[in-house]
C-alpha cells in the first residue's frame, strides 16, 4: 500500500501545478473577491457530507454508459472555412468545445486526456477517446479555462499545445498553473471577474469578458479556493455567446445578462449535480432558468457526456434539460459529441443516446440556497 501511495503521489505531483506568488499574489489580494486569505462567493455554498454518502450508496445504475457512444464522424476538413453564419460551436464531451464567432475560433476548457485526474492510474475515465487529435485543430486564437478543478483544467492538454501560439485566458491566480507547465507568461491573460480582453486581428476582434459564478477551486486539499473561477462572455461584432463554466445558480445571473447580452447561443452546465451540494452545480432545470437570466437565445447544455462525476444516470442531464426546455419554450441543441451545429439556424434535434431510466427534475430537484441574498 505504501509503494502504490508513493507511486500515485509521484505521478501526481506535476499536474498539482503551482501556487500563486509575489506579483500575482498581490493582484490577487487586490480582487473584490478575496477575503480572508482566499476567493469567496457572494453567496456561500452549502454542502451536506451526510447526504452524499447516503446518496453514494444509492447511485444510478446508469452512472455510466453500457456501449459506446454514437460520436459524430470529425476530420479537420470541416474546420477550413468559418461558418458562413458567423457563429459555429463543436461540442466535444464535457465542457469542451470549440466556438467560431465572428472569424475568430475560441477552445473551451479543453481536456484531451485519458482521465480527469492527477494521475493517469486512477480517477474519473472518459468513456470516449478524444473526437480529434489536438494537432488537427483549426488554429486557435484562444483557449480559455474557467477554473482550475481536473474536468477543466488538464496538465496534458496544455502541455501538448505549448508549441501554439494562441492566448490563455483564465481567472485570477490560475495562471500560475499554466507557467509551472511550461507555458509563456506573455501568452497568459488572468481575469477578475468583469474584467475583459480583446483578441483577433483587425476586421475580426473578439472581447472576451470573465463573467461571476457560483462555485470554488483547488486542485489539493490545501489550495482550495486560492484561485479565482468564472465564466465567460465571448462579445464579437455581431454575434454573442456565453460560458457558464461551473457554477450554481445566483442572482448576479440578471447581471450579465443585463450588461452583456442578449446572447445568441449559451453554453451553461447541465449535469454532475445533487441535492447534497445544491450551490456548485446548476442541475438542469436551474440552468434552463439561468438561460433566461443572462437573456439567451439558443441554449448547448455541457458538462455531462464524457465523464462521471456525480450519482446520477449519464442521460439524466439531457433528459431533464430537455423537459425544462420544452416547458420554458427554450430552444436547445443537442448536438452528439464532435458534431458542429450553427446556432443562428439549429438543425432538428435527434436522441442519439439511449432510452434508459432516469429520475425527474420533480422527484430529485435542486434548489438553490441563498438565492435572496445580494451581491458584492
Amino acid at each position: 500500500m505504501l509503494l502504490l501511495l508513493a507511486i500515485l503521489l509521484i505521478d501526481s505531483s506535476r499536474s498539482l501545478g503551482a501556487r500563486p506568488r509575489a506579483a500575482r499574489l498581490a493582484r490577487m489580494r487586490q480582487s473584490p473577491q478575496w477575503r480572508d486569505d482566499r476567493f469567496v462567493n457572494p453567496q456561500p455554498l452549502a454542502n451536506d457530507l451526510p447526504r452524499a454518502l447516503r446518496d453514494l450508496l444509492d447511485a444510478s445504475p446508469y452512472v455510466t454508459p453500457r456501449q459506446p457512444l454514437l460520436v459524430a464522424a470529425i476530420t479537420p476538413a470541416q474546420f477550413r472555412l468559418m461558418p458562413s453564419t458567423g457563429l459555429r460551436v463543436t461540442w466535444f464531451g464535457h465542457s469542451s468545445t470549440l466556438v467560431e464567432i465572428d472569424g475568430v475560433r475560441v477552445l473551451t476548457d479543453p481536456i484531451w486526456s485519458h482521465r480527469a485526474s492527477p494521475t493517469r492510474l486512477a480517477g474519473p475515465q472518459r468513456w470516449n477517446p478524444p473526437l480529434l487529435a489536438l494537432a488537427d485543430l483549426p488554429p486557435i486564437d484562444a483557449v480559455i479555462v474557467s477554473h482550475d478543478h481536473y474536468d477543466h483544467l488538464d496538465r496534458g492538454t496544455i502541455r501538448a499545445m505549448l508549441d501554439w501560439t494562441t492566448v490563455f485566458i483564465v481567472p485570477l491566480g490560475l495562471g500560475a498553473h499554466l507557467e509551472a507547465w511550461g507555458v509563456p507568461a506573455a501568452r497568459i491573460v488572468e481575469l477578475d471577474w468583469w474584467q475583459s480582453t480583446t483578441i483577433g486581428a483587425a476586421g475580426r476582434t473578439l472581447e472576451i469578458v470573465a463573467t461571476p459564478a457560483r462555485h470554488a477551486s483547488g486542485r489539493m486539499l490545501l489550495d482550495n479556493d486560492r484561485t479565482l473561477w468564472a465564466g465567460f462572455a465571448l462579445v464579437g461584432p455581431s454575434h454573442r455567446v456565453w460560458y457558464s463554466g461551473d457554477t450554481g445558480l445566483f442572482p448576479g445571473l440578471t447581471e450579465i445578462g443585463r450588461h452583456l447580452g442578449p446572447f445568441d447561443l449559451t453554453m451553461i452546465e447541465v449535469g454532475q449535480y445533487g441535492q447534497a451540494w445544491p450551490d456548485w452545480h446548476l442541475g438542469p432545470e436551474q440552468a434552463v432558468r439561468a438561460h433566461a437570466l443572462v437573456n439567451g437565445r439558443v441554449m448547448l447544455p455541457v458538462h455531462w457526456g464524457l465523464f462521471a462525476l456525480a450519482y446520477h444516470g449519464w442521460t439524466e442531464p439531457i433528459e431533464r434539460a430537455m423537459a425544462a426546455a420544452d416547458s420554458a419554450k427554450v430552444p436547445l441543441l443537442t448536438p452528439r459529441p464532435g458534431e458542429s451545429v450553427e446556432p443562428v439556424s439549429p438543425p432538428p434535434n435527434v436522441r442519439w443516446w439511449p432510452a434508459v431510466p432516469w429520475t425527474r427534475g420533480s422527484e430529485d430537484p435542486i434548489v438553490a440556497t441563498r438565492m435572496g441574498e445580494g451581491t458584492r
